[in-house]
């Protein structure tokens, strides 16, 4: 995997610079400091430059989700489906892109690279077909001529933290149910592999998905904290370490 370099104040250099995604916008980190991502395979090879997130930015990506969220959950689900479509359709047009770039960030072979980026593909083009599958139920009641029925409801801004070692099929597995199903969502992807996450951002934006609905905020151990800890975050999906899990499963 690729090897992330402490953070440090904002700096010129020759390596291209990231940001977070808040709100439908680019920008930097609150904190004002970045972290370097190294190729593994030539550790002078900056992949690029990204944002030490902090509590802050968390707040303020939170918020986004939490404006967008309602408008986003009253889009008919067959129309959120068939922004997801288009969704799978760019994954598939870029998947060399976005396989190379992993290769480079993290250290798979190009193959493996191909089909992490395939099964987020196939995620895509499988869940926005649930858009038109997202039944409920009819159930007899006690009372006469009545009847009892349940729907599916959104659940509001959910927090989607990510492992390095599937840097686009885990982000897609989470990002795509909760999208399809009417969520808002922040990312928190790991510090090793920040451009997958961020390429699978940049789709989703491609594809039309509104803003606010889809956050990213990069960094370490701070920005994931804080989201777990968001009082407006209503549902952490979590993929890591088992010791973490369970300090997540505690709060």
């Amino acid at each position: 995997m690729a090897k992330a370099k402490e953070s440090k104040k904002e700096t010129k250099t020759s390596s291209k610079t990231y940001h977070n995604y808040i709100g439908g916008e680019w920008m930097k980190s609150s904190s004002g400091e970045w972290f370097e991502n190294l190729n593994p395979a030539d550790t002078s090879d900056v992949v690029g430059r990204f944002p030490r997130s902090n509590q802050e930015d968390v707040n303020r990506a939170v918020e986004a989700a939490k404006e967008t969220a309602t408008r986003w959950r009253r889009t008919p689900a067959p129309k959120r489906a068939e922004i997801l479509f288009k969704l799978a359709r760019i994954l598939e047009r870029d998947k060399e892109q976005f396989s190379r770039g992993m290769t480079r960030e993290m250290g798979k072979v190009l193959k493996e690279s191909g089909g992490d980026v395939q099964e987020a593909i196939d995620c895509t083009y499988f869940t926005a077909g649930e858009g038109r599958r997202l039944h409920g139920f009819t159930t007899k009641a006690e009372m006469p001529n009545k009847y009892a029925m349940c729907e599916r409801q959104p659940v509001g801004v959910c927090g989607l933290i990510t492992p390095f070692n599937f840097p686009m099929a885990i982000p897609s597995w989470k990002l795509i149910p909760a999208l399809v199903c009417g969520n808002a969502v922040v990312m928190k992807p790991a510090e090793d592999v920040p451009l997958s996450t961020i390429n699978l951002v940049k789709a989703c934006e491609e594809a039309g998905i509104p803003k606010g609905v889809v956050n990213v905020v990069n960094g370490f151990h701070e920005p994931g904290e804080a989201l777990v800890n968001h009082k407006d975050v209503r549902l952490i999906s979590f993929t890591g370490s088992t010791d973490t899990g369970r300090i997540i499963a505690e709060q």
